[in-house]
C-alpha cells in the first residue's frame, strides 16, 4: 500500500504541477490536455510487457526502475520546467507509476489467496492509491504557493525514495513454475471471454469519469482565479474521500455484490457530473468533489475483486496489464478530447457528455447481474 502510495503521489502531484505550470506559461486548454493525456501513454505500452516481466520478476526488481524513472523525471522538470521537459516528465512519471502498480497488484493476489483477504487487501490497496491522490495535489499546491514550481518538483522527487524504503523488506512472492507463467497464446485471448470484456467496458468509463474530473478541475479553477493550494485542496477533497469510502469497502461488500456497487456509484457519479459545473465557490466545488470521491473511490476495489474472479489465475498479470490498458487509453484520449472540446464549448458540456457516459456505464454494471457473477 504505501508503495502505490507514494509512487502515486508523485505521479499525481506531478500531473497537477506540470497543467499549471504549462497554464502560467501561456499555453491553451489543447495543450494542457495534451500534456496530461502523456501521463497515460507509456502505460498503454508498458502493460503487457510488465505484467510479463512482474510474473517473471516479482515485486522487487520492477518497483526499483519504478523509482529510479520517476525521480529522474521530477527532477527534469525542476531543472527545466518548460512545456517539453513537462511532457518528457509526465511520460516518465505515469509510465513508473504503471509499472508499480502492476506489479504491487501481482504481489497481492499472490499472498492473499483467501476470498475475505484479497477482497480487503485490495481496499487497502484503493486507500493508498486514494490517498496519493490527496498527497500528491495538497503537496504539489502547497510547495507551489510557498516556493514556486522548482521546489515543488524537488519535493514531489523524494516521494518515490519512500516507497523503496517501504519495500525493502518484504519478502518475495510465491510464483508460477516457468510452464506455467510462461505458457500464454496472446494476451488479447483474454478479451474473449464476455464477462472480463464487460468489466473492461466497465473500468473504461469509471477511469473516463476521473480523467475528465482530475483535468477539468484545474482548469476551472484556473479560470475563476483559485489558487494552486485552493485548486489542489479541491482534489484533495476527492481524495480524502475515495479513502474514506474505502475503510468501509469490506463491510459493504458482505452485503452488496460487486455489480450492485457499481451500478449504484455510476448512476450518482451521472448525477453529480450533472450539477458539478453549476458550482462557482471554491467550497461547493469541494463539497463536489468530496461526494464524487465517494462513488468512484468505492468502485476500485469491486472492479479487482472481479478481475481476480474472471481471470486465469497464471495469468492475473497480464489481466491486471490489460486494466492499464484499457484505463490510460482513456486517460490518453479523455483529456485531449475534454481539452479540444472544452475550448470549444465549455468546460460545462464536457461534464455533462461525462454524466451521460456514467449513466451508461451504470446499465452495462447490470449485465453482471444477468450473467450471474458475484
Amino acid at each position: 500500500m504505501l508503495v502505490q502510495l507514494f509512487l502515486n503521489a508523485c505521479m499525481t502531484g506531478t500531473r497537477m504541477a506540470a497543467p499549471l505550470q504549462a497554464l502560467r506559461l501561456g499555453h491553451g486548454e489543447a495543450a494542457v490536455g495534451f500534456l496530461i493525456a502523456l501521463f497515460a501513454v507509456a502505460q498503454v505500452f508498458l502493460a503487457l510487457p510488465a505484467g510479463r516481466y512482474c510474473e517473471r520478476r516479482g515485486l522487487k526488481r520492477p518497483i526499483a526502475g519504478s523509482v529510479v524513472v520517476a525521480v529522474a523525471g521530477c527532477a527534469l522538470a525542476a531543472a527545466w520546467p518548460v512545456f517539453p521537459v513537462l511532457c518528457a516528465s509526465a511520460v516518465l512519471t505515469g509510465g513508473a507509476g504503471g509499472v508499480a502498480t502492476i506489479a504491487v497488484q501481482r504481489h497481492v493476489a499472490r499472498i492473499a489467496s483467501e476470498p475475505a483477504a484479497l477482497r480487503k487487501a485490495f481496499s487497502w490497496l484503493a486507500i493508498g492509491l486514494a490517498l496519493s491522490n490527496v498527497l500528491g495535489p495538497v503537496a504539489a499546491g502547497v510547495m507551489i504557493d510557498s516556493a514556486g514550481f522548482r521546489v515543488a518538483f524537488l519535493a514531489i522527487a523524494t516521494l518515490p525514495l519512500l516507497a523503496w524504503l517501504s519495500v525493502r523488506g518484504v519478502a518475495k512472492s510465491v510464483s508460477k513454475p516457468p510452464d506455467v507463467a510462461d505458457r500464454r497464446g496472446g494476451a488479447w485471448e483474454l478479451w474473449r471471454d464476455p464477462a472480463l470484456r464487460r468489466l473492461l467496458f466497465v473500468t473504461c468509463v469509471l477511469s473516463s469519469c476521473w480523467d475528465v474530473h482530475a483535468f477539468l478541475v484545474p482548469v476551472l479553477g484556473h479560470e475563476r482565479g483559485f489558487s494552486a493550494s485552493v485548486i489542489g485542496s479541491i482534489l484533495g477533497a476527492f481524495g480524502i474521500a475515495a479513502a474514506a469510502v474505502r475503510l468501509l469497502t469490506p463491510f459493504v461488500a458482505a452485503h452488496l455484490r460487486e455489480w450492485t456497487i457499481l451500478f449504484g456509484a455510476m448512476a450518482i457519479t451521472a448525477i453529480l457530473f450533472g450539477v458539478y459545473p453549476l458550482m462557482h465557490a471554491p467550497l461547493a466545488m469541494g463539497m463536489c468533489s468530496a461526494l464524487l470521491g465517494f462513488t468512484l473511490g468505492s468502485t476500485q476495489p469491486m472492479v479487482m475483486s472481479l478481475l481476480h474472479q474472471l481471470s486465469p489465475e497464471h495469468r492475473y498479470g497480464e489481466a491486471v496489464a490489460m486494466r492499464v490498458i484499457v484505463n490510460n487509453v482513456s486517460s490518453v484520449g479523455i483529456p485531449m478530447l475534454s481539452g479540444l472540446a472544452g475550448s470549444l464549448v465549455g468546460a460545462a458540456a464536457v461534464f455533462w457528455v461525462a454524466g451521460l457516459m456514467a449513466g451508461a456505464g451504470a446499465r452495462l454494471a447490470l449485465g453482471f447481474k444477468a450473467a450471474g457473477v458475484r
